[in-house]
């Protein structure tokens, strides 16, 4: 933990700011009673507290990951142990309570060996610092905002916040901006477990390197033997997203639609490689300035974790280590009955948890070296230089060499979510056949307007594109009859079953207003887990596709691709129990800017009563509008503001 703290100190030094804390992290102590246990590969210290379990122990280990907590004196285990089966959005363990400190601040960055001068990072480093926390923990976040041309939020993408709808971290939705020297406190609970990451929603802020780890303990449906911190995996762009944001929106004025901007490589935890002369261009670092090709070791016959998280701005990968198999047991936060292949697709803000054996297929390298390799995807991201030789797994701790291992000679690229009959939740939902809301009226289609609005052609899902006020977010509004169209409001109002949404990527309205590009767009939902009923790339029918939805335990997740070749649909249906705003939207960073999104008001009445106070949102806003008072003549709003 200390690495992070002298970090924030020496950056806030540099800055000659106070910081709000100089801590990074804390814990309870230890409890006099209940139970207390170190996870498999945790940071040094880190511990699982359930103080109110006493008698209670762990059951988690190498031959039994599926189990997590049980009751040592019970004699009826099977219902007095936490574990794989138990349904963790209603049952879960009382842990601690886990305080954080995240500082955003402009530092120049070189994750590839190329500086990027306009670099926002968290706590000085990119990726920022790992938050960690246990299935059952109580967690509080401080954020201070410590750009001066910025606001800032954070994202904690993929936690359903239930009754947390405050904390969902979305400028505009669920909060202002955080101003320059503010300081904004995210609650939640970790009622779910497993791996995901954490980013800015503001604006193009995350593209910058405003994007960490985030790891919660808990059982797995697989048994491994060691286990990686989450791995990020990103394209990267050696300018500021706010700059190439104006290639996607192209000029209006003259005509000119827009297109996605090239990135310039891939990063792999924060580490890349550009190949430019440093002798001719003096962002370029010369090879001892660089950070070294990420690399791990294994041994053999061990069974490793790998956690991986697709932090990308525009761009699909296909993960693969050359010579090994890879066993996938989650899907985002959704644990499933494990499956073998020799690489996964890995849309943008998707999660995978991988195991890996340590026992390499022939033909075996003498250097014991292979090769990770991330490939950019079937017209799902452009990179400049798109190396896919981006880490090494070695057998031998003292080799140095690069590995001369090749890749799975069936590797398919194409930008495609895996098949769904291999991504099948441990936990069951038993869907309703029968939706609560009216589905015609829930269709939407992902399109580029025909029609100028805000100076270029954006994307939208509804009539409009999203385009938010950032001083008047839609959680200070929850007495609106009416809204706002450019706020793209979705009422759903129940307190039952299952609300089913079906995003196409054709105009089967036959809107004249619509002009549609082809284009794979991962979608996602805040605030929930969402099944997928359907995913195809044929054209939508209301009368006969409702006909082939699946209802027999289907795919589980928060993030799925709309396909598009050149057409597609995805039809999700998810549970009306979370009542908030909810934001829904492609992750790819340039359409949710242009305003591929919409926001899901979740039984609106309800809301309030799970909201402590909005005093604190409130407070956030003032210092935003007293921010944004004294620089009005430099901001100038050009995206949707998420």
């Amino acid at each position: 933990m200390g690495f992070f703290t002298d970090c924030s100190k020496a950056l806030l030094s540099i800055l000659s700011l106070t910081p709000a804390s100089d801590r990074y992290s804390s814990q309870q102590p230890l409890p006099l009673s209940g139970i207390t246990i170190e996870p498999e590969k945790a940071s040094p210290g880190f511990t699982c507290q359930y103080p109110s379990l006493k008698g209670w122990k762990s059951c988690n280990g190498p031959h039994s990951r599926d189990c997590w907590l049980k009751d040592s004196a019970s004699k009826q285990p099977l219902f007095s142990q936490y574990d794989i089966h138990t349904d963790y959005e209603s049952v879960f363990p009382q842990g601690i309570h886990r305080e954080y400190w995240l500082n955003v601040t402009d530092k120049v960055i070189s994750p590839d060996g190329y500086l990027k001068t306009e670099g926002k990072v968290l706590n000085g480093s990119y990726p920022g610092p790992l938050i960690e926390a246990c299935w059952g923990d109580d967690i509080t976040v401080h954020v201070t905002n410590y750009v001066k041309t910025n606001g800032s939020t954070i994202h904690w993408h993929g936690l359903r916040q239930f009754h947390t709808n405050e904390a969902d971290g979305v400028n505009g939705v669920t909060q202002c901006p955080i101003a320059f020297g503010d300081t904004f406190d995210y609650n939640f609970k970790a009622l779910q477990y497993g791996h995901t990451w954490y980013h800015s929603h503001y604006s193009l802020q995350y593209p910058d390197g405003v994007a960490g780890p985030l790891l919660i303990h808990g059982p797995s449906s697989a048994n491994w033997d060691e286990a990686w911190d989450p791995i990020l995996i990103s394209d990267w762009s050696h300018r500021s997203a706010f700059q190439d944001f104006y290639v996607e929106l192209g000029n209006a004025t003259s005509g000119v639609r827009g297109q996605e901007p090239t990135m310039q490589s891939i990063v792999l935890n924060g580490t890349g490689n550009y190949i430019c002369d440093p002798s001719t261009d003096r962002n370029c670092l010369p090879p001892k300035e660089r950070k070294p090709i990420f690399s791990k070791v294994f041994e053999k016959g061990k069974r490793y974790l790998l956690r991986l998280v697709n932090s990308s701005t525009e761009s699909a990968f296909v993960f693969t280590i050359d010579n090994h198999m890879l066993e996938v047991i989650s899907t985002d936060l959704v644990p499933i009955h494990p499956f073998k292949t020799e690489s996964i697709h890995i849309g943008i803000g998707q999660r995978y948890a991988v195991i890996v054996e340590a026992q390499p297929s022939a033909p075996v390298q003498e250097d014991g070296n292979y090769w990770i390799r991330t490939v950019v995807s079937d017209n799902c991201g452009t990179i400049n230089q798109s190396n896919p030789e981006m880490g090494v797994i070695r057998y031998n701790a003292r080799s140095t060499a690069l590995p001369t291992s090749t890749n799975h000679t069936a590797l398919s690229t194409v930008c495609a979510d895996e098949p769904p009959e291999n991504l099948v939740p441990v936990v069951p939902w038993p869907v309703d056949h029968q939706a609560v809301n009216d589905v015609l009226n829930d269709t939407f289609e992902a399109d580029v307007s025909k029609n100028e609005t805000h100076g270029a052609f954006r994307w939208d899902l509804t009539d409009t594109p999203l385009w938010l006020n950032f001083s008047n977010p839609t959680i200070l509004n929850l007495g609106n009859t009416t809204w706002n169209p450019e706020y793209a409001i979705i009422d759903e109002n129940y307190d039952r079953g299952y609300v089913y949404l079906v995003i196409t990527s054709e105009n089967i309205r036959k809107d004249p207003t619509k002009g549609f590009t082809p284009a794979a767009h991962p979608i996602h939902l805040h605030g929930h887990d969402f099944v997928i009923l359907a995913q195809s790339t044929g054209n939508y029918s209301v009368a006969e596709t409702p006909k082939t939805f699946n209802f027999n335990n289907p795919p589980r997740r928060d993030v799925a691709l709309l396909p598009a070749q050149p057409s597609g649909y995805l039809a999700i249906g998810f549970k009306a129990d979370n009542p908030g705003v909810w934001l829904v939207h492609c992750h790819i960073a340039w359409h949710a800017s242009s305003g591929l999104a919409m926001q899901i008001l979740e039984r609106q009445n309800d809301i309030l009563p799970t909201i402590p106070s909005l005093d604190p949102t409130r407070k956030t806003c003032q210092g935003w509008d007293t921010w944004l008072a004294s620089h009005i003549s430099t901001f100038d709003q050009d995206d949707s503001g998420i």
